[in-house]
C-alpha cells in the first residue's frame, strides 16, 4: 500500500505539477511523505538525511512540535485576517524580529517570501531616496519576481530582464578572483575599489541602494573577507546611498548567528528575511526597516501591499520558531556544530579527495567547490555533479547541489552523530565518483 502511495504521488506530480527551474519532461523527483528533525522519508518508510534543509530554509528542522502546535492553535482561533487590521500575533511576530535587529530598527513589513521581501526593499529604497538605480553583485540570487530577479547576478536573470535601473558589479571571491588577488586583503581592497569606480561611473546621484546577500548563498557561500561589508557601508555613506542586506538565506541561525552581518561590523539600512524565520512552515518573508526610512512614510502613503501580509498562521509560526530557537539554544548549536564538526569534517574530506578545490562556510552554511583539476581550478561538469547526486541519494542523503558545488546545509538542530554519518556518505560518494573519473 505504501509503495502504491509513492507511485501515486509520482503519477500526479508528473501529470499536473509544473516545477520551477526545470525542463519538465525528464524529472525524476524523490517522494517526501514525512519528516522529523534532520530526517525525511517517503510513504514506504525509506529515510534520508536532509542535508539540503530543502531550499536552505528548514533551519529549525522538520516538524518541530512547538511550531506545529502554534500553527494548529492559531488556525483554530483565527485562520486568516487581512493586513488592514491590528492583530496580536502579527504584532508579537514583528516585535520578536526587531528584537534581533540592531538598534534603530522598529518596524517590519511582512511579505509572502524572500523574493517579494527584496522587491519591497528596493521599492522602499527608491521612494526614500528619490533615486532609481540599484547596484547588486554578480554571483547572487535575490528571488524570482520582477526587480528581484533582475537584481540577481546569475543565469536566471538573463531570460527575465524586464525591470529597470539595475547594474551589476563583481564582489570578492578569492578562489576565482576577478582582481588578480592572492590574499584576502588584496581581494577586499580591490573589490572595494572596483565597486566605488562602478558607483562613480554610474552616477552616484542616481543610485538608490546597493543590494547584497550578506553571504551569497546559492552562488557559493562566499564569506566576505574581513572589512569588505564595512567598506561597502562606507561607500554607501560617502555617496548618500542605502545598504540593503539580503538575509533571506543566511539569517536566523544559518551562520550560527541570528543575522550573518553580526560578524562583519556593518549596520544596513534595510534587512530582508524569509526562510529561517519560521523554517518555511508557512510562506512568509519581510523587510526590517530602519526608523529613518520608516519615518518617510509617516505622512506619505507607502504604495505597496499584499493580501497575505502578516498572515496570522505565518505570524504564529514565527513567534513559536524564535521562541524555540532561543529556549533550545538552536543558533548556538549551529555555531558550535559548524566549528567542531562540519568544518573539521569537510577539511578532512578535502585532504583526501582531489575533486574538492575549496571548502567555505560557517555555522551550518558550507560549500565544497568541486574541480576537475586543483591546479587550473577547472570546475567539474554537469555529468560529474549528476553522478555525485545519484551516489548521495542512493546512500540516504538528500543533497543541495548548484553548478559545480556541493552545499552542506543541514538544519541548525543537526547533531554530531548526524554530521558524522553525512561525512561518511560524502566520503563514499566522492570516492565512487573519483573512481569513475579515472
Amino acid at each position: 500500500m505504501t509503495d502504491d502511495l509513492d507511485a501515486r504521488a509520482r503519477e500526479l506530480d508528473r501529470a499536473h505539477v509544473f516545477h520551477s527551474w526545470s525542463a519538465q519532461a525528464h524529472l525524476d523527483l524523490p517522494v517526501i511523505a514525512g519528516g522529523e528533525g534532520t530526517t525525511v522519508w517517503d510513504h514506504a518508510g525509506n529515510r534520508m538525511l536532509d542535508f539540503s534543509s530543502q531550499l536552505v530554509n528548514v533551519n529549525i528542522g522538520h516538524q518541530h512540535p512547538a511550531v506545529v502546535a502554534a500553527i494548529q492553535a492559531q488556525a483554530a482561533e483565527l485562520a486568516t485576517i487581512g493586513p488592514a487590521t491590528a492583530n496580536l500575533v502579527r504584532g508579537e511576530a514583528a516585535a520578536r524580529i526587531v528584537a534581533k535587529a540592531p538598534d534603530g530598527f522598529s518596524r517590519v513589513f511582512f511579505t509572502n517570501g524572500g523574493a517579494d521581501a527584496n522587491e519591497n526593499a528596493i521599492r522602499l529604497a527608491r521612494l526614500h531616496t528619490g533615486r532609481d538605480k540599484i547596484l547588486s553583485r554578480y554571483r547572487s540570487y535575490h528571488g524570482n519576481t520582477g526587480a528581484a530577479i533582475v537584481a540577481t547576478g546569475d543565469w536566471r536573470r538573463i531570460p527575465n530582464e524586464y525591470a529597470r535601473g539595475h547594474v551589476h558589479f563583481f564582489g570578492p571571491y578569492l578562489y576565482r578572483s576577478e582582481f588578480w588577488a592572492t590574499t584576502p586583503e588584496e581581494e577586499c581592497a580591490r573589490a572595494l575599489h572596483h565597486l566605488e569606480r562602478m558607483v562613480q561611473a554610474e552616477g552616484p546621484s542616481g543610485i538608490a541602494a546597493i543590494l547584497l546577500e550578506t553571504i551569497p548563498g546559492t552562488a557559493g557561500i562566499m564569506i566576505p573577507p574581513p572589512g569588505y561589508l564595512a567598506g561597502v557601508r562606507e561607500i554607501c555613506d560617502r555617496y548618500g546611498m542605502l545598504l540593503i542586506l539580503d538575509e533571506v538565506m543566511s539569517g536566523f541561525g544559518r551562520t550560527g548567528r541570528w543575522f550573518a552581518f553580526e560578524g562583519h561590523d556593518v549596520r544596513p539600512d534595510l534587512i530582508t528575511f524569509a526562510k529561517g524565520v519560521n523554517s518555511g512552515y508557512v510562506p512568509v518573508g519581510g523587510v526590517i526597516i530602519s526608523d529613518e526610512i520608516a519615518a518617510t512614510f509617516d505622512d506619505r502613503v507607502f504604495p505597496g501591499g499584499l493580501t497575505y501580509s502578516g498572515h496570522p498562521l505565518a505570524a504564529a509560526s514565527i513567534v513559536a520558531s524564535i521562541d524555540a530557537m532561543e529556549s533550545e539554544g538552536i543558533v548556538e548549536n549551529a555555531r558550535r556544530i559548524g566549528a567542531e564538526a562540519i568544518g573539521p569534517g569537510l577539511a578532512a574530506l578535502a585532504e583526501k579527495h582531489p575533486l574538492i578545490g575549496e571548502v567555505r562556510g560557517e555555522g551550518v552554511f558550507w560549500a565544497l567547490e568541486l574541480v576537475a583539476d586543483r591546479t587550473t581550478r577547472e570546475p567539474v561538469g554537469a555529468a560529474v555533479m549528476g553522478r555525485l547526486k545519484a551516489e548521495l541519494v542512493s546512500r540516504g542523503l538528500l543533497p543541495f547541489l548548484a553548478d559545480n558545488r556541493l552545499h552542506v546545509v543541514p538544519p541548525c538542530v543537526v547533531t554530531e552523530g548526524e554530521v558524522a554519518r553525512a561525512m561518511a556518505i560524502y566520503d563514499e560518494a566522492l570516492t565512487s565518483v573519483e573512481g569513475d573519473e579515472r
